[in-house]
């Protein structure tokens, strides 16, 4: 994809790789330093989708002496990627943009913009879309012998999976569209591939959510649109086929 005289050794790549993996890790350092003096309020705002459901008086409890301390240690830990995001996308595509070509690498920015807004965005849909039924679900099987005791540590695990696990699906058209410009799927590929897709899309929601099906279908439908936003993008930006270019030249 470079000139040959543009290739670098693998022990150059190596060494890059390490240097960005090393910038990444400090901006999750600096991200978490900072949210630490805020982990109490973060960790207040990651609870209210379930406490606005909670009944009057119920709490949220930790069973285990250390528990809450290393619980806003891992909230500060979680704060500190999210900050770290754009950072970390951006060491991310500058690591893969020497192996485009230079119009390609005009792309980058712009690339680095739209991943960090799809994952935030898909942490956002989470927090406020999926979040407030997930938890409205589990908590109504409380009764008048049942009660939902549910623990900081159980509760930031739950939510930390699901906030990581929807910025990643909300990247897929980012990731097919920037495929489709590189000519590795086409428009007709992903059309025709759909119904596979479908069922990915549904057993990793599945594999990604709790096991109920409310969640798992709250994961599974963004994806089928999301993928639908995959084929506009890869019709719109994606690499023309060769006979088409020679035409539009002509």
């Amino acid at each position: 994809m470079t000139n040959d005289d543009e290739k670098l050794p693998f022990t150059a790549h190596l060494e890059e790789l390490r240097n960005r993996l090393i910038v990444s890790f400090v901006a999750i350092g600096v991200g978490f330093a900072i949210s630490y003096f805020f982990k109490e309020k973060i960790f207040e705002i990651l609870l209210r989708p379930l406490t606005a459901v909670m009944q009057t008086g119920d709490k949220v409890i930790f069973t285990g002496l250390p528990e809450a301390f290393f619980t806003y240690l891992k909230v500060s830990l979680l704060s500190g990627l999210m900050l770290s995001v754009p950072i970390i996308l951006y060491e991310f595509w500058m690591f893969v943009a020497p192996g485009l070509y230079a119009k390609e690498k005009r792309l980058m920015m712009p690339i680095v913009l739209l991943s960090s807004f799809f994952f935030i965005g898909g942490a956002l849909f989470g927090y406020f879309v999926v979040f407030p039924y997930g938890f409205k679900f589990f908590l109504s099987f409380s009764n008048d012998t049942i009660q939902a005791l549910p623990s900081m540590r159980e509760y930031l695990n739950f939510s930390a999976k699901l906030l990581i696990a929807f910025g990643l699906a909300f990247e897929l058209p980012l990731v097919l569209t920037f495929m489709a410009r590189l000519g590795l799927v086409s428009v007709k590929f992903l059309t025709k591939n759909r119904k596979y897709a479908i069922l990915i899309f549904f057993v990793g929601a599945a594999m990604l959510t709790p096991p109920d099906v409310v969640t798992q279908i709250m994961m599974g439908v963004p994806l089928m649109g999301l993928y639908e936003l995959s084929i506009l993008g890869a019709r719109i930006f994606g690499k023309k086929p060769r006979m088409e270019e020679e035409t539009e030249v002509s």
